[in-house]
């Protein structure tokens, strides 16, 4: 009765566990969908979004590709097929090569210095007083335009040190550590004809002067419209033991006096290197007081002649040429640190704030000092965002271009010295090479493409 009673009480399942799946996915299917979760109706909303972006991308860089196989009319219409030549001439026409070069330049040094700037600046951040107000002088600069900060760098990088700040600063620097004062117009005087030479060689006197005598050496050329700041009316010097003398300009505002001799306005000429030469050796230097008199004591018996060397005449030191060959990509690069390196500092500073502090806090009672705490234990927590700011700066510098293109326009012939890929793809345009502007067009997109998947897969991996 027992047996039969259970056996009537649990009936034997048919199909056993996996009847119970099959059962579970029915009543999931049974469930209605969404109306989002159709996939026509989501086909339907997609499809605009779709098209535009197809006309606006797909056929553009199709077409784009096509154009590039095929050479150029003299009005840019399409001529011949040209296979992969338009592809060689950049790397093999000068300008299109220095562009490529430059850009190999960008992608090397910009994308890790600015990371590395950027993170210096969001350590500071955590250390100093009024971080947000640091944080906002350093950041300042990204709400700039692009246009507006070339133009600010080019007043910056003018060659004159009166007008651009860059050479300001370095003259100013430089006056302060080698001073040194230069006369580029100083001549002899060709009325009395007292020394021979040229600026070039620097000038000598005809005559030879032995102790007790003065050399009487007059020179033209002294801005007197701007003299040197300790300049004093012309004396000559007391008569005396040592090989002495005068140089003076001989020639006064207004003109008048006589040729040669010392008249009441004409000044000395401060600040010269004079030497003392006997069998064409220097023996004694000296250097003119603010009379423009000199004297050598200590000369042995015997004649010499006076020389004013060439480093007397040369030009004054202004500064560098910024926007120079040599200097103008690494002056664009400059400009282009100063822009983002506030970019940089915001997103380091906010993947430090988001570090676990009791790790940091763990690291530092177990006897880790400073720097150990930040590269055993920060740099590695950080890399994440380390890596995003890197490869955001690659794909920026890849396709760099308004910053270079404003501030080549005041650096004349030099500016293709400074050219990029983007740049250079314009100025193919512009010169209605359509093929070659399409050609550098694609090469900028084949460069871009990888580390934009890195990127998009980088970013994958942190959802997860």
């Amino acid at each position: 009765m027992a047996m039969t009673s259970g056996a009537a009480a649990a009936p034997p399942s048919v199909g056993g566990p996996s009847g119970g799946k099959s059962a579970n996915r029915r009543a999931k299917t049974k469930q209605p969908r969404l109306p989002g979760e159709s996939r026509w109706v989501a086909g339907i909303f997609l499809l605009p979004a779709a098209v535009w972006l197809s006309a606006i991308v797909l056929y553009p860089l199709i077409y784009t590709l096509i154009r590039s196989f095929f050479h150029d009319g003299s009005a840019g219409q399409v001529t011949s097929f040209a296979g992969f030549s338009n592809y060689g001439h950049i790397f093999t026409q000068s300008d299109s090569f220095e562009a490529f070069k430059n850009n190999v330049i960008w992608v090397v040094f910009v994308p890790a210095l600015i990371t590395i700037i950027g993170l210096i600046f969001a350590v500071l951040t955590e250390r100093v007083r009024w971080s947000a107000a640091f944080k906002i002088v350093v950041f300042t600069p990204m709400a700039i335009s692009f246009l507006a900060a070339g133009i600010t760098w080019s007043l910056i990088y003018v060659d004159q040190p009166t007008e651009g700040l860059g050479n300001a600063v370095l003259t100013g620097i430089h006056d302060t550590f080698a001073p040194g004062t230069s006369y580029p117009n100083l001549q002899a005087s060709a009325q009395v004809k007292a020394m021979t030479g040229s600026q070039s060689a620097g000038f000598t006197s005809k005559a030879s002067f032995g102790p007790g005598q003065t050399a009487m050496l007059p020179v033209t050329g002294l801005d007197l419209t701007h003299l040197p700041a300790n300049a004093k009316a012309a004396a000559a010097p007391a008569a005396g033991t040592d090989v002495a003398g005068l140089i003076w300009n001989d020639f006064k505002l207004g003109g008048g006096g006589s040729p040669g001799k010392v008249d009441p306005g004409e000044y000395g000429v401060p600040d010269l290197t004079v030497q003392a030469i006997r069998s064409g050796k220097v023996v004694a230097s000296t250097t003119t007081g603010d009379d423009g008199s000199f004297s050598f004591s200590g000369l042995s018996s015997g004649s010499y002649q006076v020389r004013l060397p060439a480093s007397d005449m040369g030009a004054a030191y202004e500064g560098v040429s910024w926007l120079g060959p040599s200097l103008i990509t690494p002056a664009i690069i400059l400009s282009y640190l100063w822009i983002y390196a506030g970019f940089a500092m915001v997103l380091l500073a906010a993947g430090m704030s988001a570090l676990p502090r009791e790790t940091l806090e763990a690291a530092r009672m177990d006897g880790a000092t400073e720097w150990q705490v930040f590269r055993r234990v920060t740099m590695p927590l950080l890399a994440p965002v380390l890596m995003v700011v890197f490869v955001t700066m690659v794909i920026n510098v890849l396709k760099i271009f308004d910053i270079v293109f404003v501030l080549q326009q005041p650096a004349g012939g030099n500016a293709r010295y400074a050219n990029v890929l983007a740049v250079q793809l314009y100025n193919e345009y512009g010169n209605q090479q359509y093929g070659a502007a399409s050609a550098v067009g694609i090469l900028l997109v084949i460069l871009v493409v990888p580390a934009m998947i890195f990127q998009i897969r980088n970013f994958r991996k942190e959802q997860r």
